[in-house]
């Protein structure tokens, strides 16, 4: 009879707070052969808190694919592997991607083990909408890299959220303010589930400003989540653009039309859209 295989359990872990981790995350790291993780050092001091002394192997983005197939042959032999990050939800701008892709492809069944996640914990309680959100993961370490990520954030994207470091954060806000405006209203999540969790409200500037009043708040993990531009009503179209708009329409897809008259009139492509929908749409 062949062995049945092993799966791969991809595990979140606490963010900050030690009892945030779940009960069948823990039996679960009890239970598995061995523990994938990002940062050996990091994680043992996690399972050695949870009284954990299964074998750790590391897997980071400069190992991965090579520790794949070692994981992958140890399920296919019948072993249970987890999988975790130095902290929350394991793959989310963490290594683990190409892991779970292979095993997939490999056949080996790749069970989630759900808990803490830093962007979720961030955007449930910053007061900014959450039905619909796009994530960028962390910024870019350049100024020019940074502004074209945000950039090319799609105008009805809804909610912005990234990740970025204590050491770039002032000169990120200068970016977000170059490119999305002065006035945007933003949200600064930092030290999520610690002593000195907080959320600070503002634009760039109003930000930078908190940031800057004592030193150690330029510390931490930090999720910066950007508010949804507000949008124009249709009555702000200029009389051009609405013209321009009906004569494509004539000939155009509408979703062609919007994008060709928001080119060129410099207006908002998904504000066209809707008003072209309302063209379209009969009395």
């Amino acid at each position: 009879m062949t062995k049945q295989s092993g799966s791969l359990y991809v595990v979140a872990t606490p963010i900050g707070n030690l009892a945030d981790i779940s009960q069948r995350a823990i039996a679960t790291l009890q239970q598995v052969s061995c523990i994938a993780a990002e940062d050996t050092r990091h994680s043992g001091k996690l399972l050695q808190h949870l009284g954990i002394s299964n074998r750790l192997l590391a897997l980071h983005d400069h190992n991965e694919k090579q520790r794949a197939a070692s994981i992958i042959e140890k399920c296919l032999a019948g072993e249970d592997v987890a999988l975790i990050s130095d902290a929350g939800t394991p793959l989310i701008s963490d290594p683990g991607y190409s892991l779970v892709r292979l095993c997939r492809e490999a056949g080996v069944p790749v069970v989630p083990v759900p808990g803490p996640c830093a962007l979720i914990t961030a955007l449930c309680a910053a007061g900014l909408p959450t039905d619909k959100f796009q994530f960028i993961g962390f910024l870019a370490a350049k100024s020019s890299q940074r502004q074209k990520q945000l950039a090319d954030v799609p105008a009805n994207a809804g909610t912005i959220i990234c990740y970025d470091t204590a050491r770039r954060i002032l000169d990120t806000l200068d970016d977000v303010a170059a490119v999305l405006g002065a006035e945007r209203q933003l949200v600064l999540a930092k030290e999520l589930t610690k002593t000195f969790e907080h959320f600070a409200y503002g634009n760039a500037a109003q930000i930078q400003h908190w940031l800057r009043e004592e030193p150690q708040r330029c510390q931490g993990e930090m999720v910066l989540m950007i508010a949804a531009e507000a949008e124009k009503p249709a009555s702000e179209i200029s009389a051009e653009a609405q013209r321009t708009l009906q004569l494509l329409l004539a000939e155009l897809p509408l979703k062609q039309a919007a994008a060709l008259t928001a080119q060129i009139h410099n207006e908002k492509k998904n504000v066209l859209y809707q008003f072209a929908l309302g063209l379209k749409s009969p009395d």
